[in-house]
């Protein structure tokens, strides 16, 4: 009687699941949900383990190159170390260690086998899912896959590698011919495509473009959307759209007038009125717009110009570029003259800098009579500290432009242009200084006579031979002039580095002497001094106010300063307007300083 119970009672009871095909079931679920893992088409083995030739007896997965696993079902193990095995066992197919092909296939080498499960390892590292098993190193060795096999097929396998696998005591990769009437598949694509998938979308929940797995959506603006746009689908300048701040506030653009944008490239931020109303077209040319503003540095390059009228010109010249280009739809009231095509920057300013009046009235993004390149970051509350961003300006801008011009085709000739003298790394001023020397300052040069022989070589004392001498009508001629501000406002600092650097260029030019005249109140002319005692013992007079053009006026008139000498003026900016006819000139200023003129000579910003 109790035993009818007990049959009946067994056959109410539903079967116990299998609890090896359960956590079997369970790893696979885990690496499904993983989308790069997923995207790669492989199916599992449907032959059972007894007809099954690559079934992996003491293993866990073997893969073959037509997309098929293979694994044991007999092992007893957790979730968890299913899905590392299986992802491992994928991740052979996505990096292409098992291309499908036709015909025969030459299988690889212990090395080769070692090598690529310890790439894969490696990424797994980096890249979890589920969990590796304990018997596995806790570290793996640099290099690529073929770096790696080489080493390893020259020095031998280390043992902690020989069986890094998932295939136990057989190889956990297997090549297999495919059929004449089949095309081969192509895994590693299939894992790239999925790959950026699944990063475009992780950044997509982070910038809250995209539901996250829960379903909470944050709120998303065009201005976001025109930024992940450049992201996503332009490289030129996805590469700055992604390390670039958007700074929408309202206060903030009211308190500083900024109409609709305006950037500042050391902070990396682009400021944006988020009042204004725009279709996502024309928030990518804004976007880009500042973009170029920073990336090309046109805050730094503005020199003596005027800085709201350099601001103009490179507005005409950035807005015909993104027209060129297609880049969005340009917003109604920004600057364009077609005519202006083919002109840099500094070519447009020489142009339109002779009609301000008129230029006054025009609007940059950020305004009427403002311009939006701005010289400091704006404060705001939680801003980051900022750092000099050059490197980051120029190697975002190259690198985008190697990838567009890969992909997506020509761009306007001036632009290529600038990108291209970008990607030269700027000299400092000092070396620009001596280019300067070269260029401007002669050389006394020696000539031989044999009225000053030289010295006899012991070997040969009875052969006489020509001394070197420097003409005395020579040398005078070899000569520049410096004309120092020495008012109250200029920097001793700056005064010792500038005069330091001159003397030691000087002397590096054989030049005997220097023109030396001091310039506050009125000129005072220190005559023609050894250029060792410029960086030394230099009297510096004056510290009066800042008057410079007497000074110049007084070397204009010197019959003893030779016409075609160049000039150097070393001065803080604060000071008159200065007119150099007919004489090679530079300007010696400190960094980030603007000289209230146009300079004809060039400008060394001391740093």
């Amino acid at each position: 009687m109790s035993g009818r119970r007990t049959a009946a009672k067994a056959a109410a009871e539903p079967e116990k699941a299998d609890p090896v095909k359960a956590a079997f079931a369970a790893g696979l679920a885990k690496v499904h949900g993983n989308p790069a893992l997923h995207a790669v088409p492989a199916g599992l083995c449907a032959l059972d383990e007894e007809r099954c030739p690559l079934h992996p007896a003491t293993g866990w997965v073997t893969a073959d190159s037509r997309g098929t696993l293979h694994h044991n079902r007999r092992r007893r193990a957790e979730p968890e170390e299913w899905a590392w095995a299986l992802a491992h066992a994928l991740l052979h197919l996505g990096f292409g260690h098992l291309p499908a092909a036709r015909g025969p296939r030459t299988p690889p080498d212990a090395a080769d086998l070692a090598a690529r499960c310890a790439v894969v390892n490696r990424f797994l590292h980096t890249f979890p899912i589920g969990r590796a098993p304990d018997d596995l190193p806790g570290s793996w060795p640099g290099g690529d896959e073929e770096e790696l096999a080489a080493r390893w097929r020259r020095d031998g396998v280390p043992p902690a590698y020989r069986a890094c696998g998932t295939g136990g005591d057989r190889p956990d990769q297997h090549l297999a011919p495919w059929m004449a009437h089949e095309d081969p598949e192509d895994w590693t694509l299939a894992f790239a495509h999925a790959l950026t998938r699944t990063v475009s979308a992780a950044m997509d929940v982070a910038g809250g473009r995209r539901e996250t797995h829960d379903g909470a959506r944050l709120p998303q603006h065009p201005w976001e959307r025109a930024l992940g746009w450049f992201v996503a689908h332009y490289p030129l300048l996805g590469g700055l759209a992604a390390g670039l701040t958007l700074v929408a506030d309202a206060e903030l653009a009211r308190a500083h007038g900024i109409t609709v944008a305006a950037v500042n490239a050391a902070a990396g931020e682009i400021y944006l009125n988020p009042l204004r109303r725009h279709t996502d077209e024309e928030w990518r040319f804004i976007l880009a717009h500042e973009m170029l503003h920073a990336a090309l540095r046109h805050g730094d390059r503005t020199g003596g110009r005027d800085p709201y009228l350099f601001n103009v010109a490179a507005d005409y010249v950035v807005n015909g570029w993104l027209l060129e280009m297609d880049v969005g739809e340009m917003p109604e009231g920004l600057l364009h003259d077609p005519e202006l095509k083919g002109l840099s920057a500094e070519e447009v300013y020489d142009r339109i800098a002779r009609d301000q009046r008129r230029l006054r009235r025009l609007a940059t993004l950020r305004g009427k009579g403002l311009g939006d390149v701005l010289g400091e970051p704006l404060p705001r509350d939680g801003a980051p500290g900022y750092v000099d961003l050059d490197d980051f300006y120029r190697r975002g801008l190259q690198q985008g432009f190697d990838l567009h011009t890969r992909d997506r085709g020509l761009l306007p000739a001036g632009l290529v242009e600038e990108i291209r003298a970008l990607a030269q790394p700027p000299l400092p001023w000092d070396a620009r200084l001596a280019r300067w020397f070269d260029e401007h300052v002669p050389r006394p040069e020696p000539l031989r006579s044999y009225a000053r022989p030289s010295r006899r070589q012991s070997a040969s004392p009875d052969i006489p031979r020509a001394g070197r001498h420097h003409p005395y009508e020579e040398t005078p001629r070899c000569t520049f002039g410096v004309l120092l501000d020495t008012s109250g406002s200029m920097d001793r600092t700056l005064l010792g580095k500038a005069l330091g650097a001159i003397a030691s260029y000087a002397a590096a030019r054989d030049v005997p002497a220097a023109r030396v005249v001091f310039c506050d109140a009125a000129p005072h002319d220190a005559g023609y001094l050894p250029v060792a005692e410029l960086a030394g013992r230099v009297r510096v007079r004056g510290r009066g106010g800042t008057v410079l053009q007497p000074g110049v006026d007084l070397l204009a008139r010197a019959p003893d300063f030779p016409a075609a000498a160049p000039l150097l003026i070393i001065t803080d900016t604060d000071c008159d307007t200065l007119r150099v006819p007919r004489r090679e000139h530079a300007y010696l200023v400190p960094r980030g300083a603007t000289l209230p003129f146009t300079p004809r000579g060039p400008v060394f910003h001391l740093s």
